[in-house]
Protein backbone atom coordinates (compact mmCIF):
# COMPACT_ATOMS: atom_id res chain seq x y z
CA UNK A 1 0.00 0.00 0.00
CA UNK A 2 1.48 3.53 -1.07
CA UNK A 3 1.45 6.18 1.51
CA UNK A 4 -0.02 9.02 1.24
CA UNK A 5 0.55 12.18 3.09
CA UNK A 6 -1.26 15.60 3.91
CA UNK A 7 -0.82 18.11 1.69
CA UNK A 8 -0.32 20.58 4.48
CA UNK A 9 2.34 18.58 6.24
CA UNK A 10 4.43 17.80 3.69
CA UNK A 11 4.38 22.08 3.36
CA UNK A 12 4.73 22.40 7.33
CA UNK A 13 7.28 20.18 7.01
CA UNK A 14 9.55 21.30 4.27
CA UNK A 15 9.41 24.81 5.76
CA UNK A 16 10.61 24.17 8.88
CA UNK A 17 13.16 22.10 7.09
CA UNK A 18 14.49 25.49 4.98
CA UNK A 19 13.87 27.76 7.74
CA UNK A 20 15.99 25.64 10.09
CA UNK A 21 18.26 25.85 7.26
CA UNK A 22 18.07 29.74 7.59
CA UNK A 23 15.49 31.06 5.04
CA UNK A 24 13.00 33.59 6.97
CA UNK A 25 9.54 32.34 7.41
CA UNK A 26 7.86 33.59 4.35
CA UNK A 27 10.69 32.82 1.74
CA UNK A 28 10.68 29.32 3.35
CA UNK A 29 6.96 28.67 3.48
CA UNK A 30 6.69 30.23 -0.13
CA UNK A 31 9.51 27.57 -1.52
CA UNK A 32 7.68 24.46 0.70
CA UNK A 33 4.33 25.58 -1.28
CA UNK A 34 5.50 25.31 -5.06
CA UNK A 35 7.44 22.39 -4.43
CA UNK A 36 4.26 20.71 -2.57
CA UNK A 37 2.36 22.33 -5.35
CA UNK A 38 4.79 20.23 -8.15
CA UNK A 39 4.12 16.67 -6.22
CA UNK A 40 0.38 17.41 -6.18
CA UNK A 41 0.25 18.19 -10.13
CA UNK A 42 2.30 15.12 -10.78
CA UNK A 43 6.26 16.58 -11.70
CA UNK A 44 7.46 14.30 -9.26
CA UNK A 45 11.70 15.11 -9.95
CA UNK A 46 10.39 18.70 -9.45
CA UNK A 47 8.74 18.71 -6.34
CA UNK A 48 9.98 18.12 -2.82
CA UNK A 49 12.59 16.08 -4.55
CA UNK A 50 14.34 19.05 -5.09
CA UNK A 51 14.14 19.99 -1.36
CA UNK A 52 17.37 18.42 -0.16
CA UNK A 53 19.47 20.37 -3.03
CA UNK A 54 18.06 23.52 -1.84
CA UNK A 55 18.76 22.87 1.41
CA UNK A 56 22.51 22.53 0.06
CA UNK A 57 22.47 25.28 -1.52
CA UNK A 58 21.17 27.68 1.61
CA UNK A 59 23.75 25.88 4.25
CA UNK A 60 26.35 26.48 1.88
CA UNK A 61 25.78 30.33 1.49
CA UNK A 62 24.92 30.14 -2.07
CA UNK A 63 21.53 30.46 -1.36
CA UNK A 64 20.41 33.71 0.99
CA UNK A 65 17.80 33.16 3.13
CA UNK A 66 16.63 36.68 4.36
CA UNK A 67 16.43 40.30 2.37
CA UNK A 68 14.90 41.76 -0.93
CA UNK A 69 15.40 41.22 -4.71
CA UNK A 70 17.73 44.12 -6.56
CA UNK A 71 16.29 46.46 -8.79
CA UNK A 72 18.09 46.92 -11.47
CA UNK A 73 15.15 48.49 -14.02
CA UNK A 74 11.77 49.44 -14.25
CA UNK A 75 9.26 50.88 -16.20
CA UNK A 76 5.15 50.91 -16.24
CA UNK A 77 5.50 47.58 -18.33
CA UNK A 78 8.52 45.94 -17.29
CA UNK A 79 10.69 45.73 -14.21
CA UNK A 80 14.63 43.87 -14.40
CA UNK A 81 15.20 42.20 -10.67
CA UNK A 82 18.70 40.88 -9.29
CA UNK A 83 17.46 37.30 -7.38
CA UNK A 84 20.52 38.24 -5.16
CA UNK A 85 20.79 34.34 -4.92
CA UNK A 86 17.43 34.42 -2.77
CA UNK A 87 14.92 31.16 -3.39
CA UNK A 88 13.71 30.79 -6.58
CA UNK A 89 10.07 29.70 -5.78
CA UNK A 90 9.79 33.31 -3.45
CA UNK A 91 11.26 35.60 -5.89
CA UNK A 92 9.24 33.79 -8.86
CA UNK A 93 6.10 33.90 -6.98
CA UNK A 94 6.35 37.65 -6.04
CA UNK A 95 7.44 38.40 -9.86
CA UNK A 96 4.43 36.64 -11.06
CA UNK A 97 2.05 39.07 -8.69
CA UNK A 98 3.91 41.87 -9.24
CA UNK A 99 2.89 41.40 -12.97
CA UNK A 100 -0.48 40.37 -12.31
CA UNK A 101 -1.06 43.64 -10.74
CA UNK A 102 0.62 45.72 -13.45
CA UNK A 103 -0.97 43.80 -16.39
CA UNK A 104 -4.69 44.74 -14.03
CA UNK A 105 -3.54 48.60 -14.84
CA UNK A 106 -2.12 48.47 -18.22
CA UNK A 107 -2.57 44.87 -20.18
CA UNK A 108 0.78 43.29 -20.31
CA UNK A 109 3.56 43.56 -17.86
CA UNK A 110 6.86 41.67 -17.17
CA UNK A 111 9.54 41.16 -14.40
CA UNK A 112 13.23 39.29 -15.50
CA UNK A 113 14.81 37.95 -12.80
CA UNK A 114 18.80 37.29 -13.01
CA UNK A 115 20.77 35.07 -10.11
CA UNK A 116 17.88 33.27 -8.85
CA UNK A 117 18.01 29.94 -7.00
CA UNK A 118 16.32 27.13 -8.73
CA UNK A 119 12.66 27.57 -9.67
CA UNK A 120 10.68 24.12 -9.23
CA UNK A 121 8.14 23.33 -11.29
CA UNK A 122 7.18 25.79 -13.35
CA UNK A 123 3.16 24.77 -13.95
CA UNK A 124 3.46 25.25 -10.07
CA UNK A 125 2.89 29.00 -10.34
CA UNK A 126 0.04 28.93 -13.18
CA UNK A 127 -2.98 28.56 -11.58
CA UNK A 128 -2.87 31.29 -9.04
CA UNK A 129 -2.74 34.06 -12.33
CA UNK A 130 -5.08 32.57 -14.10
CA UNK A 131 -7.93 32.13 -11.03
CA UNK A 132 -7.19 36.18 -11.66
CA UNK A 133 -8.90 35.80 -15.40
CA UNK A 134 -5.16 36.09 -16.44
CA UNK A 135 -2.60 34.89 -18.84
CA UNK A 136 0.50 33.64 -17.36
CA UNK A 137 3.89 32.85 -19.45
CA UNK A 138 6.98 31.97 -17.53
CA UNK A 139 10.54 30.83 -19.40
CA UNK A 140 13.54 29.92 -17.35
CA UNK A 141 17.23 28.78 -18.06
CA UNK A 142 20.23 27.77 -15.89
CA UNK A 143 23.31 29.36 -16.90
CA UNK A 144 25.60 27.00 -14.73
CA UNK A 145 23.89 23.80 -16.49
CA UNK A 146 24.61 22.68 -19.90
CA UNK A 147 23.16 19.75 -20.83
CA UNK A 148 21.30 19.75 -24.76
CA UNK A 149 23.55 19.84 -27.78
CA UNK A 150 22.42 22.28 -30.80
CA UNK A 151 21.35 19.86 -33.40
CA UNK A 152 24.31 18.93 -35.37
CA UNK A 153 26.72 18.81 -32.85
CA UNK A 154 27.80 16.60 -29.74
CA UNK A 155 29.02 19.29 -27.42
CA UNK A 156 26.10 20.49 -24.39
CA UNK A 157 25.81 23.83 -24.51
CA UNK A 158 22.59 25.39 -22.41
CA UNK A 159 20.20 23.85 -20.19
CA UNK A 160 16.40 21.71 -21.06
CA UNK A 161 15.17 25.16 -20.43
CA UNK A 162 11.22 25.15 -19.68
CA UNK A 163 8.55 26.95 -20.74
CA UNK A 164 5.11 27.10 -18.86
CA UNK A 165 1.79 28.95 -19.91
CA UNK A 166 -1.53 29.19 -18.30
CA UNK A 167 -4.67 30.62 -19.34
CA UNK A 168 -8.47 30.68 -17.88
CA UNK A 169 -11.67 28.69 -20.16
CA UNK A 170 -15.22 29.18 -18.86
CA UNK A 171 -14.59 25.58 -17.43
CA UNK A 172 -10.72 26.34 -15.80
CA UNK A 173 -7.39 26.91 -16.79
CA UNK A 174 -5.58 25.38 -19.50
CA UNK A 175 -2.11 24.92 -18.17
CA UNK A 176 1.41 23.81 -20.30
CA UNK A 177 4.62 22.96 -18.79
CA UNK A 178 7.15 21.77 -21.10
CA UNK A 179 10.58 21.48 -21.94
CA UNK A 180 12.62 22.64 -24.90
CA UNK A 181 15.16 19.23 -24.46
CA UNK A 182 12.91 15.81 -24.32
CA UNK A 183 13.96 14.99 -21.18
CA UNK A 184 14.87 16.81 -18.17
CA UNK A 185 18.54 16.31 -15.87
CA UNK A 186 16.62 15.35 -13.41
CA UNK A 187 14.46 12.87 -14.86
CA UNK A 188 18.56 11.35 -16.60
CA UNK A 189 19.69 11.41 -12.55
CA UNK A 190 16.38 9.49 -12.02
CA UNK A 191 16.96 6.85 -13.96
CA UNK A 192 20.45 6.01 -14.02
CA UNK A 193 20.00 6.15 -10.51
CA UNK A 194 17.14 3.26 -10.42
CA UNK A 195 19.46 1.10 -13.09
CA UNK A 196 16.67 1.90 -15.47
CA UNK A 197 17.00 3.28 -19.20
CA UNK A 198 14.43 5.40 -21.27
CA UNK A 199 11.86 4.26 -23.29
CA UNK A 200 13.19 5.88 -25.94
CA UNK A 201 16.49 7.44 -27.39
CA UNK A 202 16.94 10.51 -26.20
CA UNK A 203 20.08 11.17 -25.20
CA UNK A 204 23.19 11.48 -27.40
CA UNK A 205 26.33 10.10 -26.48
CA UNK A 206 29.77 12.17 -26.47
CA UNK A 207 29.91 10.88 -30.35
CA UNK A 208 26.67 11.26 -31.23
CA UNK A 209 24.66 8.29 -31.50
CA UNK A 210 21.30 8.15 -30.01
CA UNK A 211 21.04 6.26 -27.19
CA UNK A 212 18.78 5.12 -24.48
CA UNK A 213 21.15 4.50 -21.45
CA UNK A 214 21.53 7.63 -19.28
CA UNK A 215 24.79 6.96 -17.86
CA UNK A 216 25.97 8.22 -21.32
CA UNK A 217 25.06 11.43 -19.92
CA UNK A 218 27.43 11.20 -17.41
CA UNK A 219 30.37 9.84 -19.00
CA UNK A 220 33.93 10.95 -19.61
CA UNK A 221 33.09 12.67 -21.96
CA UNK A 222 29.77 13.06 -21.73
CA UNK A 223 26.60 12.84 -23.88
CA UNK A 224 24.02 15.46 -23.90
CA UNK A 225 20.21 15.68 -23.76
CA UNK A 226 18.61 15.80 -27.05
CA UNK A 227 16.07 19.17 -27.98
CA UNK A 228 12.38 18.58 -28.05
CA UNK A 229 11.69 16.55 -31.02
CA UNK A 230 14.59 14.24 -31.00
CA UNK A 231 16.46 12.92 -33.67
CA UNK A 232 14.04 13.86 -36.61
CA UNK A 233 12.68 16.70 -35.55
CA UNK A 234 15.10 18.37 -32.66
CA UNK A 235 15.26 21.54 -34.84
CA UNK A 236 12.23 22.47 -33.77
CA UNK A 237 13.48 22.12 -30.06
CA UNK A 238 16.72 23.14 -30.53
CA UNK A 239 15.33 26.75 -31.60
CA UNK A 240 12.93 27.34 -28.68
CA UNK A 241 15.80 26.10 -26.54
CA UNK A 242 17.82 28.94 -27.75
CA UNK A 243 15.10 31.77 -28.02
CA UNK A 244 14.70 30.83 -24.41
CA UNK A 245 18.00 31.88 -23.79
CA UNK A 246 17.85 35.05 -25.09
CA UNK A 247 14.41 35.62 -23.21
CA UNK A 248 15.95 34.96 -20.18
CA UNK A 249 19.54 35.06 -19.98
CA UNK A 250 20.28 37.56 -22.10
CA UNK A 251 17.30 40.25 -21.47
CA UNK A 252 18.35 39.54 -17.65
CA UNK A 253 22.12 40.50 -18.38
CA UNK A 254 23.47 37.80 -17.06
CA UNK A 255 24.22 34.46 -18.06
CA UNK A 256 26.09 31.89 -19.56
CA UNK A 257 29.08 34.63 -20.79
CA UNK A 258 29.41 35.51 -17.24
CA UNK A 259 30.51 31.57 -16.25
CA UNK A 260 27.94 31.45 -14.09
CA UNK A 261 28.56 28.02 -12.26
CA UNK A 262 25.83 28.22 -9.32
CA UNK A 263 22.53 26.09 -9.45
CA UNK A 264 19.89 28.59 -10.70
CA UNK A 265 17.97 30.25 -13.01
CA UNK A 266 17.40 33.39 -15.24
CA UNK A 267 13.41 33.96 -15.38
CA UNK A 268 11.36 35.86 -17.73
CA UNK A 269 7.54 36.26 -16.10
CA UNK A 270 4.45 38.08 -18.54
CA UNK A 271 1.30 38.53 -17.61
CA UNK A 272 -1.31 38.78 -20.32
CA UNK A 273 -4.79 40.35 -19.18
CA UNK A 274 -8.15 39.87 -21.27
CA UNK A 275 -9.77 42.19 -19.94
CA UNK A 276 -7.52 45.31 -21.61
CA UNK A 277 -7.41 43.57 -24.85
CA UNK A 278 -10.66 42.02 -26.36
CA UNK A 279 -12.46 42.18 -23.57
CA UNK A 280 -12.74 39.30 -20.51
CA UNK A 281 -16.05 37.62 -22.06
CA UNK A 282 -14.95 37.74 -25.89
CA UNK A 283 -11.85 36.26 -24.60
CA UNK A 284 -13.47 32.99 -21.97
CA UNK A 285 -16.10 32.12 -25.73
CA UNK A 286 -13.24 31.99 -27.54
CA UNK A 287 -11.08 29.62 -25.36
CA UNK A 288 -14.66 27.75 -24.36
CA UNK A 289 -15.19 27.15 -27.55
CA UNK A 290 -11.78 25.75 -28.50
CA UNK A 291 -12.04 23.79 -25.11
CA UNK A 292 -15.60 22.45 -25.92
CA UNK A 293 -13.73 21.30 -29.69
CA UNK A 294 -10.87 19.34 -27.94
CA UNK A 295 -13.38 17.39 -25.54
CA UNK A 296 -15.83 16.85 -28.65
CA UNK A 297 -13.04 15.46 -30.54
CA UNK A 298 -13.56 11.90 -31.52
CA UNK A 299 -10.76 9.72 -30.00
CA UNK A 300 -8.70 6.98 -31.62
CA UNK A 301 -10.08 3.86 -31.79
CA UNK A 302 -10.02 2.65 -28.17
CA UNK A 303 -8.76 6.04 -26.78
CA UNK A 304 -9.93 7.81 -23.80
CA UNK A 305 -11.92 11.17 -24.20
CA UNK A 306 -9.34 14.26 -25.40
CA UNK A 307 -7.75 16.30 -22.45
CA UNK A 308 -6.91 19.83 -22.50
CA UNK A 309 -3.18 20.42 -21.42
CA UNK A 310 -2.86 19.99 -17.57
CA UNK A 311 -6.28 18.24 -17.00
CA UNK A 312 -4.87 15.60 -15.32
CA UNK A 313 -2.40 17.37 -13.61
CA UNK A 314 -5.30 19.30 -12.27
CA UNK A 315 -7.28 16.39 -11.54
CA UNK A 316 -4.69 14.84 -9.51
CA UNK A 317 -3.79 17.65 -7.51
CA UNK A 318 -7.68 17.78 -6.79
CA UNK A 319 -7.47 13.70 -5.65
CA UNK A 320 -4.17 14.10 -4.00
CA UNK A 321 -5.57 17.45 -1.81
CA UNK A 322 -8.67 15.30 -0.80
CA UNK A 323 -7.23 11.52 -0.34
CA UNK A 324 -3.51 12.57 0.65
CA UNK A 325 -0.18 12.71 -1.58
CA UNK A 326 1.77 9.71 -2.65
CA UNK A 327 5.12 11.02 -2.70
CA UNK A 328 7.93 9.10 -4.93
CA UNK A 329 9.02 6.21 -2.66
CA UNK A 330 12.96 7.48 -2.89
CA UNK A 331 12.19 11.00 -0.95
CA UNK A 332 11.20 10.80 2.32
CA UNK A 333 14.40 7.94 2.45
CA UNK A 334 16.85 10.42 1.71
CA UNK A 335 15.28 13.55 3.33
CA UNK A 336 15.33 11.31 6.85
CA UNK A 337 19.30 12.17 7.62
CA UNK A 338 18.53 15.49 7.04
CA UNK A 339 15.51 15.76 9.38
CA UNK A 340 17.03 14.40 12.05
CA UNK A 341 20.13 16.85 11.77
CA UNK A 342 17.77 19.75 11.52
CA UNK A 343 15.83 18.74 14.50
CA UNK A 344 12.48 18.41 12.24
CA UNK A 345 10.08 15.54 12.48
CA UNK A 346 8.92 13.53 9.15
CA UNK A 347 5.60 13.90 8.06
CA UNK A 348 3.23 10.88 9.65
CA UNK A 349 1.50 9.21 7.04
CA UNK A 350 -2.28 9.54 6.75
CA UNK A 351 -4.34 6.61 7.56
CA UNK A 352 -7.26 5.28 5.91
Amino acid sequence: MTDRYAAADLIAFAAAMLAAAGLDADKATTTAEILVEGDLMGHTTHGLALLGQNLDEAEAGRMLGTGEPEIVAATSAIETWDGRRLPGPWLVRRAADRASANAAEIGLAGVVIRKSCHIGCLAAYLKRVTDRGQIMLLFSSDPSTASVAPIGGTKRIYSPNPMAAGWPTPDGPVLLDVSTSITTNAMTARLRGEGRRFDHPWLLDSQGAATRDPNSFFADPPGSILPLGGVEYGHKGYALGIMLEALTSALAGHGRADAETRWGANVLVLVIDPAKTGGTEAFLRETGWMADAIHDNPPVPGGARVRLPGERALALRETQLATGLALHPAILPSLAPRATALGVALPVARGD
